[in-house]
């Protein structure tokens, strides 16, 4: 039986030249310093120096070479061929004698520096006052968005003709969303509201203090219990009453039996005698 024999083959890898940038060739795993190998005769070629070709010594960082002496491993460390120089944006053009000169102002400049600070001050003046009017229209505007629409400030004032209303009758108007007692009193009534020891009641206050004419009595139509509207000519006292929780009131509007504690509110109020009209608010 035959023996397999592994099959060799030998190939032959042309080297990679490159040129370093001194000009010399160079090859990767190839040493071309080292000498040429002795022939049959003895002769070492044209000597043991290095080759007029190879890389100068200062070049080669670090060699090794083989027992043969033909191939060894070299690292190439070449430094740059050419000084860099730091050049500048100003001295990258040379300079030119003749080159323009810098425009003349001077024919633009004022002789009087004092005309200049008079229309500054008049130009600063002007702008601030400006700025100043700008700013209160801006607040004017801003406040009047705040103010009472038009239907609030119908409601301010009511008036009302005195001459519709009867002597011994009473009206209600709304005013300001709350009810108002105008009463036309009679003379007996008057003389009965005065003659009252005012001193004694729960809120003391007298009928003076509390219609400005005799025969007319204007007040607010809310009990100053819980709020609740009072019935007039009704009660112990021939006024007003309450009659959600019985509070009696005289033909004043002076609480004088019941939970209320004061008397009923009067409001402001005038008489236009001009046109005879009550002016409430």
């Amino acid at each position: 039986m035959a023996s397999l024999r592994p099959l060799r083959k030998a190939l032959t890898l042309p080297p990679t030249v490159r040129t370093l940038p001194s000009g010399v060739p160079t090859a990767l795993h190839l040493n071309l310093e080292v000498r040429a190998p002795a022939d049959a005769h003895g002769h070492h070629g044209e000597g043991a120096g290095p080759r007029s070709d190879s890389p100068a010594p200062w070049a080669l960082k670090f060699a090794r070479s083989s027992t043969s002496g033909l191939v060894s491993k070299s690292y190439t460390t070449v430094n740059p061929t050419t000084t860099l120089t730091q050049r500048f944006v100003h001295t990258s053009q040379p300079i030119v004698e003749d080159a323009p000169q810098a425009p003349d102002f001077s024919s633009y400049q004022t002789s009087n520096p004092d005309a200049n600070r008079a229309v500054s001050y008049f130009m600063i003046g002007g702008i601030g006052l400006l700025s100043a009017s700008a700013a209160k229209s801006t607040v004017t505007e801003f406040l009047r968005t705040m103010s009472a629409s038009a239907d609030v400030l119908a409601l301010a004032k009511v008036e009302l003709e005195l001459g519709n209303i009867p002597e011994g009758k009473n009206v209600i108007i709304k005013w300001r969303g709350k009810p108002v007692f105008i009463r036309h009193r009679t003379a007996d009534e008057i003389q009965e509201a005065r003659s009252e020891d005012w001193k004694k009641l729960r809120d003391p206050e007298s009928d003076e203090d509390r219609a400005k004419r005799p025969e007319w009595l204007v007040m607010l139509g809310i009990c100053t219990h819980l709020g609740c509207v009072p019935i007039g000519e009704s009660g112990d006292y021939g006024g007003w009453f309450c009659p959600c929780h019985g509070s009696h009131y005289d033909i004043s509007g002076r609480i004088r039996k019941g939970p209320a504690p004061l008397n009923l509110e009067v409001p402001e109020y005038e008489f236009n005698d001009a046109e005879g009209k009550l002016i409430v608010g």
